[in-house]
């Protein structure tokens, strides 16, 4: 294997890209009132907004698709996408969504109740935008190096406090926790991984109370890769064997097949309690589709059948990772702080340190994106005040959120390292230049605090 270290694929497809001049970009990005999820795709040369949906299937997964059955009712399609399921997960039952947020819409309708407390490791936007709604009040508990962007190395900062949590729960009482639900990997600290252990403690605690436990899968190869290379005891076990035993400790599981499922669009609800599974049909019926379909085409049940299986590749997951590793490096050598260790799915740099004489409140990490952009051409996404800042309910004042990152997300198979280099080449220039640079105002919020960020606008100061 010594010389075996590139690519485990050919590229047979290839779709051109744009580039651009400075100047158009600077007037789009105007145009767009700096907001990164307005721009047009055509006006962007790498795009690293997220890793969802993005990705490239392979000869396999179109191959699959030819057997897409279509039918409405008792699809040939869902048996098999079934049968990939039960394979990764080892949980019985199955309600196929149109893609992650309605998998994560049907579990806080069935879990969350007005009031009550849904603990995590770092709740994602999509299910924070579900529990408002809903009334319930999502918690983050990850372990404290987890919560601290410059932080030294911890194989597992995904991890959630045991001991926060266990407090949470004498001071509002069992009957007031919903729900716990661990994201694996960590989306918002950097894409960390939770460990085996970890799981198996919070699952051991919430089974003595009689909470349920949901573990958010999107990333669900990547932190069993994690696990693998960095749990005592792992080593020799293969990824299915790894990701069977994550779901042995919990209730439910969701899934947004856009990451680890290497589909373009697709979700799903897995769960071992019956009862639930009902719930879910019904729910799944109304807002979704019939059941064995619930808003995916046979297609696509195809093209995740396979891309669940190909996921859990080692020589797959190993340039996985460790192309996102190689851009973590490379932006390390530039002196560009990031959050450490790299995680499953792209590199998270440190809006604070990055621009320590932008506040928070004037957003440094988006910022930075609107920088990348106008520099190179490179789509990123904020992860900070504006995404995960909240207020005070009683006081209006804004409480913002320890993390204020810009997240460069890698889509899988689809660019190469020449790519990552430009990024960071991008990212080095407007480092040694950054004290150029100032904040921002938001100008716009939209309707929904925790899903701001996909509609904010904002003014350079």
């Amino acid at each position: 294997m010594k010389y075996m270290t590139a690519e485990p694929f050919r590229i047979k497809v290839v779709e051109p890209i744009r580039k651009s001049t400075k100047e158009q970009r600077q007037k789009w990005l105007k145009e767009a009132q700096y907001n990164s999820f307005r721009l047009k795709a055509e006006q962007v040369y790498i795009d690293c907004i997220t890793d969802s949906g993005t990705c490239a299937m392979s000869q396999n997964q179109w191959a699959a698709m030819f057997h897409g059955d279509e039918s409405y009712a008792g699809s040939s399609s869902f048996y098999r996408l079934e049968e990939s399921v039960k394979d990764v997960f080892g949980m019985p039952y199955l309600q196929p969504t149109h893609q992650g947020r309605a998998a994560d819409y049907i579990m806080s309708q069935i879990y969350c109740r007005p009031g009550t407390y849904a603990i995590g490791n770092m709740h994602f936007d999509t299910f924070r935008g579900n529990a408002e709604i809903l009334g319930a009040i999502p918690v983050d508990f990850a372990i404290e190096e987890g919560q601290d962007a410059s932080s030294e190395y911890h194989p597992f900062k995904g991890n959630i406090d045991i001991e926060k949590m266990n407090q949470l729960i004498k001071d509002k009482g069992p009957e007031n926790i919903c729900v716990v639900i661990i994201t694996i990997t960590c989306n918002n600290n950097g894409g960390q991984p939770v460990s085996l252990e970890n799981i198996r403690q919070v699952s051991e605690l919430a089974g003595k109370y009689n909470i349920p436990v949901v573990i958010d899968s999107a990333r669900l190869a990547e932190n069993a890769w994690f696990i693998k290379q960095r749990e005592p005891g792992y080593e020799n076990k293969s990824i299915k064997e790894i990701t069977r035993e994550i779901f042995s400790y919990c209730e439910t599981a969701t899934m947004s097949s856009k990451k680890d499922g290497l589909v373009n669009m697709g979700g799903l609800f897995v769960t071992r309690n019956h009862d639930v599974f009902l719930k879910a049909n019904q729910l799944a019926i109304v807002h979704e589709g019939f059941i064995t379909y619930g808003g995916m085409s046979g297609r696509d049940m195809d093209a995740l059948a396979v891309g669940l299986q190909e996921a859990c590749d080692e020589q797959y997951l190993e340039y996985r990772i460790n192309q996102v590793k190689y851009l973590g490096d490379l932006l390390k050598e530039r002196g560009i702080p990031i959050i450490e260790p790299t995680g499953g799915h792209g590199v998270y740099v440190d809006g604070r340190r990055f621009f320590p004489h932008i506040p928070q409140h004037q957003f440094p990490s988006q910022r930075l994106v609107c920088a990348l952009y106008e520099e190179a051409g490179v789509r990123a996404v904020e992860l900070g005040a504006c995404a995960f800042g909240t207020k005070d309910k009683e006081t209006g004042e804004p409480i913002w959120p320890k993390l204020e990152t810009m997240r460069i997300a890698i889509s899988r198979r689809v660019y190469t390292d020449s790519h990552m280099q430009v990024i960071a080449n991008a990212l080095g220039d407007i480092y040694e230049n950054r004290d150029q640079y100032k904040g921002m105002k938001l100008v716009y919020e939209g309707p929904i605090l925790s899903l701001r960020h996909f509609t904010a606008g904002f003014e350079l100061l």
